[in-house]
Protein backbone atom coordinates (compact mmCIF):
# COMPACT_ATOMS: atom_id res chain seq x y z
CA UNK A 1 0.00 0.00 0.00
CA UNK A 2 1.58 3.31 -1.02
CA UNK A 3 1.73 6.07 1.57
CA UNK A 4 -0.81 8.81 0.99
CA UNK A 5 0.14 12.31 2.05
CA UNK A 6 -2.77 13.97 3.81
CA UNK A 7 -3.14 17.65 4.56
CA UNK A 8 -3.82 18.52 8.20
CA UNK A 9 -7.31 19.57 7.13
CA UNK A 10 -7.99 16.20 5.49
CA UNK A 11 -6.50 14.34 8.44
CA UNK A 12 -8.78 16.16 10.88
CA UNK A 13 -11.78 15.59 8.63
CA UNK A 14 -11.22 11.82 8.66
CA UNK A 15 -10.75 11.74 12.41
CA UNK A 16 -13.97 13.71 13.00
CA UNK A 17 -15.93 11.02 11.16
CA UNK A 18 -14.65 8.40 13.61
CA UNK A 19 -14.25 10.36 16.83
CA UNK A 20 -16.84 13.11 16.51
CA UNK A 21 -16.61 16.87 16.23
CA UNK A 22 -14.67 19.01 18.68
CA UNK A 23 -16.58 21.45 20.86
CA UNK A 24 -14.87 23.92 23.20
CA UNK A 25 -15.19 22.84 26.80
CA UNK A 26 -15.84 24.89 29.90
CA UNK A 27 -13.38 27.77 29.99
CA UNK A 28 -11.50 28.31 33.24
CA UNK A 29 -9.67 31.49 34.21
CA UNK A 30 -6.03 31.22 33.07
CA UNK A 31 -4.65 30.73 36.59
CA UNK A 32 -7.20 28.00 37.30
CA UNK A 33 -6.27 26.34 34.01
CA UNK A 34 -2.59 26.45 34.93
CA UNK A 35 -3.13 24.81 38.32
CA UNK A 36 -5.49 22.23 36.82
CA UNK A 37 -2.94 21.39 34.13
CA UNK A 38 -0.17 20.95 36.70
CA UNK A 39 -2.44 18.58 38.62
CA UNK A 40 -3.14 16.61 35.43
CA UNK A 41 0.50 15.72 34.89
CA UNK A 42 1.16 11.96 35.10
CA UNK A 43 -2.35 11.04 36.17
CA UNK A 44 -5.84 10.45 34.78
CA UNK A 45 -8.40 13.15 34.06
CA UNK A 46 -10.64 11.72 36.78
CA UNK A 47 -7.91 11.99 39.40
CA UNK A 48 -6.78 15.47 38.38
CA UNK A 49 -10.37 16.75 38.28
CA UNK A 50 -10.98 15.35 41.76
CA UNK A 51 -7.77 16.93 43.06
CA UNK A 52 -8.67 20.32 41.62
CA UNK A 53 -12.16 20.16 43.15
CA UNK A 54 -10.73 19.21 46.56
CA UNK A 55 -8.14 21.98 46.39
CA UNK A 56 -10.80 24.57 45.62
CA UNK A 57 -13.04 23.21 48.37
CA UNK A 58 -10.25 23.29 50.94
CA UNK A 59 -8.89 26.69 49.76
CA UNK A 60 -11.64 28.77 48.08
CA UNK A 61 -9.18 31.55 47.12
CA UNK A 62 -5.75 31.22 45.52
CA UNK A 63 -4.39 33.58 48.16
CA UNK A 64 -5.20 30.99 50.82
CA UNK A 65 -3.27 28.39 48.81
CA UNK A 66 -0.30 30.77 48.56
CA UNK A 67 -0.16 31.25 52.31
CA UNK A 68 -0.93 27.64 53.23
CA UNK A 69 1.66 25.13 54.35
CA UNK A 70 2.93 22.91 51.58
CA UNK A 71 1.81 19.82 53.49
CA UNK A 72 -1.77 21.08 53.62
CA UNK A 73 -1.76 21.67 49.86
CA UNK A 74 -0.29 18.21 49.26
CA UNK A 75 -3.00 16.61 51.40
CA UNK A 76 -5.73 18.33 49.39
CA UNK A 77 -4.34 17.18 46.02
CA UNK A 78 -3.10 13.72 47.04
CA UNK A 79 -5.53 11.94 44.70
CA UNK A 80 -3.69 13.41 41.69
CA UNK A 81 -0.45 11.68 42.63
CA UNK A 82 3.01 13.21 43.00
CA UNK A 83 1.51 15.61 45.54
CA UNK A 84 4.88 16.23 47.22
CA UNK A 85 6.18 17.52 43.89
CA UNK A 86 3.08 19.35 42.70
CA UNK A 87 2.24 21.12 45.98
CA UNK A 88 5.49 23.10 46.31
CA UNK A 89 5.40 23.83 42.59
CA UNK A 90 1.91 25.33 42.85
CA UNK A 91 2.83 27.34 45.95
CA UNK A 92 6.02 28.67 44.31
CA UNK A 93 4.11 29.77 41.22
CA UNK A 94 1.55 31.62 43.30
CA UNK A 95 4.28 33.31 45.31
CA UNK A 96 6.16 34.35 42.17
CA UNK A 97 2.99 35.69 40.59
CA UNK A 98 2.15 37.71 43.72
CA UNK A 99 5.67 39.05 43.91
CA UNK A 100 5.94 40.06 40.25
CA UNK A 101 2.37 41.11 39.45
CA UNK A 102 0.91 42.05 42.81
CA UNK A 103 -2.18 39.90 42.35
CA UNK A 104 -3.02 36.26 41.72
CA UNK A 105 -4.33 36.40 38.19
CA UNK A 106 -3.05 35.42 34.76
CA UNK A 107 -5.85 37.16 32.87
CA UNK A 108 -3.33 39.60 31.38
CA UNK A 109 -1.89 36.79 29.26
CA UNK A 110 -4.97 36.74 27.04
CA UNK A 111 -4.22 40.26 25.79
CA UNK A 112 -0.55 39.54 25.07
CA UNK A 113 0.80 38.49 21.66
CA UNK A 114 0.93 34.71 21.47
CA UNK A 115 4.71 34.24 21.66
CA UNK A 116 5.07 36.83 24.42
CA UNK A 117 2.40 35.11 26.51
CA UNK A 118 4.05 31.74 25.93
CA UNK A 119 7.45 33.06 26.96
CA UNK A 120 6.00 34.66 30.10
CA UNK A 121 4.46 31.40 31.25
CA UNK A 122 7.61 29.41 30.51
CA UNK A 123 9.43 31.60 33.05
CA UNK A 124 7.46 30.00 35.85
CA UNK A 125 9.27 27.11 37.51
CA UNK A 126 7.89 23.77 36.40
CA UNK A 127 5.89 25.17 33.47
CA UNK A 128 6.96 23.43 30.26
CA UNK A 129 5.75 23.96 26.69
CA UNK A 130 2.76 21.62 27.01
CA UNK A 131 1.46 23.18 30.22
CA UNK A 132 1.92 26.72 28.87
CA UNK A 133 0.20 25.83 25.60
CA UNK A 134 -2.77 24.29 27.45
CA UNK A 135 -3.32 27.49 29.42
CA UNK A 136 -3.21 29.68 26.34
CA UNK A 137 -5.29 27.39 24.13
CA UNK A 138 -8.05 26.53 26.57
CA UNK A 139 -8.21 29.65 28.76
CA UNK A 140 -7.26 32.36 26.25
CA UNK A 141 -8.37 30.86 22.91
CA UNK A 142 -4.88 31.32 21.51
CA UNK A 143 -3.98 28.87 18.71
CA UNK A 144 -0.98 27.37 20.48
CA UNK A 145 -0.73 23.58 20.19
CA UNK A 146 -0.04 21.46 23.29
CA UNK A 147 1.82 18.24 22.50
CA UNK A 148 0.95 15.60 25.07
CA UNK A 149 1.68 11.87 25.02
CA UNK A 150 -1.02 10.94 22.50
CA UNK A 151 -0.36 13.87 20.14
CA UNK A 152 3.36 13.11 20.18
CA UNK A 153 2.87 9.38 19.54
CA UNK A 154 0.35 9.74 16.71
CA UNK A 155 2.31 12.54 15.02
CA UNK A 156 5.48 10.41 15.01
CA UNK A 157 3.69 7.34 13.66
CA UNK A 158 2.16 9.42 10.88
CA UNK A 159 5.63 10.84 10.11
CA UNK A 160 4.42 14.38 10.72
CA UNK A 161 7.59 14.64 12.79
CA UNK A 162 10.68 12.45 12.87
CA UNK A 163 10.81 9.28 14.98
CA UNK A 164 13.39 10.73 17.36
CA UNK A 165 11.84 14.17 17.81
CA UNK A 166 11.17 14.91 21.48
CA UNK A 167 7.79 16.16 22.67
CA UNK A 168 9.35 19.52 23.54
CA UNK A 169 10.81 20.02 20.06
CA UNK A 170 7.59 18.74 18.49
CA UNK A 171 5.74 21.83 19.73
CA UNK A 172 7.63 24.05 17.32
CA UNK A 173 7.62 21.61 14.40
CA UNK A 174 3.90 20.83 14.57
CA UNK A 175 3.03 24.50 15.09
CA UNK A 176 4.63 25.15 11.70
CA UNK A 177 2.35 22.72 9.84
CA UNK A 178 -0.97 22.88 11.72
CA UNK A 179 -3.17 25.78 10.55
CA UNK A 180 -4.11 28.13 13.37
CA UNK A 181 -7.81 27.50 12.84
CA UNK A 182 -7.29 23.74 13.28
CA UNK A 183 -5.09 23.75 16.40
CA UNK A 184 -7.88 22.82 18.83
CA UNK A 185 -9.32 20.16 16.51
CA UNK A 186 -5.89 18.65 15.81
CA UNK A 187 -5.01 18.51 19.50
CA UNK A 188 -8.28 16.95 20.66
CA UNK A 189 -8.70 14.56 17.73
CA UNK A 190 -5.17 13.15 18.02
CA UNK A 191 -5.75 12.60 21.74
CA UNK A 192 -8.98 10.72 21.04
CA UNK A 193 -7.29 8.69 18.31
CA UNK A 194 -4.32 7.90 20.54
CA UNK A 195 -6.57 6.71 23.35
CA UNK A 196 -8.96 4.64 21.24
CA UNK A 197 -7.05 3.35 18.19
CA UNK A 198 -3.37 4.35 18.08
CA UNK A 199 -2.56 2.77 21.42
CA UNK A 200 0.96 2.81 22.81
CA UNK A 201 1.63 -0.94 22.98
CA UNK A 202 -0.93 -2.55 20.72
CA UNK A 203 -2.22 -0.05 18.15
CA UNK A 204 -5.38 -1.18 16.37
CA UNK A 205 -3.94 -0.51 12.91
CA UNK A 206 -6.52 -2.58 10.99
CA UNK A 207 -9.24 -0.30 12.38
CA UNK A 208 -7.39 2.95 11.68
CA UNK A 209 -8.93 5.47 9.31
CA UNK A 210 -5.44 6.88 8.70
CA UNK A 211 -3.73 3.61 7.76
CA UNK A 212 -3.10 4.66 4.15
CA UNK A 213 -1.20 7.70 5.49
CA UNK A 214 0.67 5.91 8.27
CA UNK A 215 4.13 4.45 7.53
CA UNK A 216 4.34 2.97 11.03
CA UNK A 217 1.00 1.18 10.73
CA UNK A 218 1.82 -0.21 7.32
CA UNK A 219 5.18 -1.50 8.55
CA UNK A 220 3.47 -3.20 11.48
CA UNK A 221 1.06 -4.94 9.11
CA UNK A 222 3.77 -5.76 6.57
CA UNK A 223 2.07 -3.86 3.73
CA UNK A 224 4.40 -0.92 3.23
CA UNK A 225 5.46 -0.55 -0.41
CA UNK A 226 8.24 1.92 -1.00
Amino acid sequence: MPIRRLSISHLCRRLRVVHGSVEPGEKLPPLDELIATILSQNTSNANSDAAFARLKQRFPEWESVRTAKTGSIAAAIRVAGLSRLKAPRIKAILEQLKRERGRLSLDFLCAMPDEEALAWLRRLKGVGPKTAACVLLFACDKPILPVNTQVHRVARRLALIGPRISAERAHKLLAAIVPRKLVLDFHVLLIRHGRRICLSRKPRCTECVLLDACPDGQRRLGILHK
